[in-house]
């Protein structure tokens, strides 16, 4: 509209706005293509409108004959990046619904194979684990020195199907985190969560313990499958060091952030600076450590973490412990739960006391 009032007050200037009504016309178009019918009209109505501007400096001797000819020119032009632009964009729209589909249906069949392996190896592999422990009990009762290699072999094998079932457990978790009804969210109090774990962990192996600093927070989550990741952290720290090491628990209130944070801190064998990008990639194990592990428990943490809306990091040193950093959204005051029998929240003198070693 600016541009075709300077046609008609400034005449012998008319080419400049002219040709600046179809650029302006091309650009809008640019930023959102429009349909058929409205494009139809704005066209004709541009048309319309520069003709009569030109026609009416024509008919009183101006020199706009040319610029009336280019009118009809022009539109076809704009026609022409019209079809050659909608055309592109439905092509592009096109692929990229077909590319989404294709990688969304991808995933799901990944998911689904992930979960119905898991499931299909569950069952031969608790089966055979049944038997091999049946043949371990009856070589301990048979007389001493008859069948000691049996047993070694025997003890292998309960291992490796041990090892086997941890990681059939582990994917089923990891498919089943990309589904919406994978958590069941409840009031969850960390104090006593973290509390409850070193209960369990005490007596599983010969390290000290600790309750480090605990804030009182209660956060949205699944208290199943945050013990689940939790387990699986505590069973690497445990895997990373010796006998007479600190393992400590935290809880941290992340207020006015709106976070709460789980950390857990060992003081073990640490993990090398070229592993750290890659610790929560499935069946990826730092090359130092002795002890084998399922490769699947830290992508396990990732996975859970990710479904509750939280973050998950880490910090180590060779020689000097690693830190993992769970963060869970916190959006505000919650009910404390009851808590369950024996679920008490321990002191840190009583955590390190209690501690073997």
């Amino acid at each position: 509209m600016a541009s075709l009032c300077l046609m008609v007050r400034y005449p012998q200037w008319e080419t400049v706005p002219f040709h600046l009504i179809w650029a302006a016309l091309a650009l809008f178009y640019g930023f959102r293509p429009w349909r058929t019918g409205p494009t139809l009209i704005v066209v004709l109505a541009v048309m319309v409108a520069t003709a009569a501007a030109l026609g009416v400096d024509v008919r009183l001797g101006g020199d706009s004959t040319a610029a009336l000819a280019e009118d009809p020119l022009l539109a076809i032009i704009f026609f022409a990046m019209v079809w050659y632009t909608t055309h592109r964009r439905v092509a592009a729209e096109r692929s990229r619904r077909r590319i989404t589909t294709k990688n969304e249906q991808l995933l799901a069949d990944q998911r689904r194979f992930l979960q119905d392996a898991a499931h299909q190896l569950k069952t031969p592999i608790t089966i055979a684990l049944g038997h091999a422990e049946l043949l371990s009990a009856a070589l301990a009762s048979a007389s001493p020195g008859i069948g000691e290699q049996e047993a070694t072999d025997i003890a292998v094998i309960i291992g490796e199907l041990n090892q086997l079932r941890r990681i059939s457990e582990h994917l089923v978790v990891i498919a089943a985190a990309g589904d919406p009804e994978f958590l069941n969210l409840e009031p969850v109090a960390l104090d006593r969560l973290v509390s409850g774990l070193i209960t369990r962990w005490r007596p599983a192996a010969d390290r000290l313990w600790r309750l480090g600093p605990v804030s009182r927070v209660i956060v949205p989550a699944d208290r199943e499958r945050l013990s689940l990741a939790l387990d699986a952290i505590l069973e690497n720290a445990v895997r990373h060091t010796r006998d007479g090491d600190v393992i400590e628990l935290s809880v941290e209130d992340g207020d006015p952030e709106r976070v709460a944070r789980l950390v857990v801190t060992d003081t073990g064998t640490g993990i090398a600076g070229d592993d750290l990008p890659y610790v929560f990639d499935r069946f990826r194990s730092g090359r130092a450590v002795p002890a084998r592990g399922t490769g699947l428990g830290l992508a396990l943490v990732d996975a859970v973490v990710r479904a509750h809306g939280g973050t998950v990091a880490v910090r180590s040193e060779p020689g000097r412990g690693s830190e993992f950093t769970l963060t869970l959204p916190s959006p505000g005051r919650l009910a404390l739960p009851a808590a369950p029998p024996g679920e008490g929240v321990m002191a840190v003198g009583d955590a390190e006391a209690a501690s073997p070693g």
